[in-house]
């Protein structure tokens, strides 16, 4: 997983809210359609429980809620990101999985200190694409937990 995507190349672009993010293909195995998750007890609020994929458990993360958003109805373009990790696949709900785009590593800026309702500590860096605004994700530090908990599980 360790991508620097701020030295360009595919990304695949998706939406949460009015707002465009990336993340590099090379860290993204397949996006899904939305499907029966079942819940996990004592987990993040942020985390929406896991799916058998192909016969492996996936845990599932809410990125809306992840970053501090409001939680949205699922829609007919939601989608699920599966995104692999040196030793599991997690799976990002977004709102939409757009298109994927090659993205010249001149093209990225580093990001403003303030950009849209994420934390900045999660960006790698922002571009634009036909007049639209992308924001690169650090996906390590999008899935990265507080010091007390796992990817799953949270100490009440």
């Amino acid at each position: 997983m360790e991508n620097d995507i701020t030295k360009g190349g595919k990304v695949i672009v998706f939406q949460l809210q009015d707002e465009e993010y990336a993340l590099s293909v090379e860290q993204v195995g397949a996006i899904e359609k939305m499907q029966t998750i079942t819940r996990v007890p004592h987990s993040s609020k942020f985390v929406k429980g896991v799916i058998n994929l192909r016969g492996v458990v996936t845990p599932i993360i809410d990125l809306r809620l992840r970053f501090g958003m409001e939680e949205t109805a699922v829609s007919e373009s939601t989608r699920i990101i599966i995104v692999t990790l040196p030793d599991m696949e997690v799976g990002l709900i977004v709102d939409a999985a757009n298109d994927i785009i090659d993205i010249p590593a001149e093209m990225i800026e580093q990001p403003p200190a303030a950009i849209g309702s994420i934390d900045i500590d999660y960006i790698e860096g922002v571009t634009k694409h036909n007049d639209r605004l992308i924001v690169l994700l650090n996906l390590q530090k999008v899935l990265k937990m507080e010091a007390n908990e796992s990817l799953i599980f949270m100490e009440d």
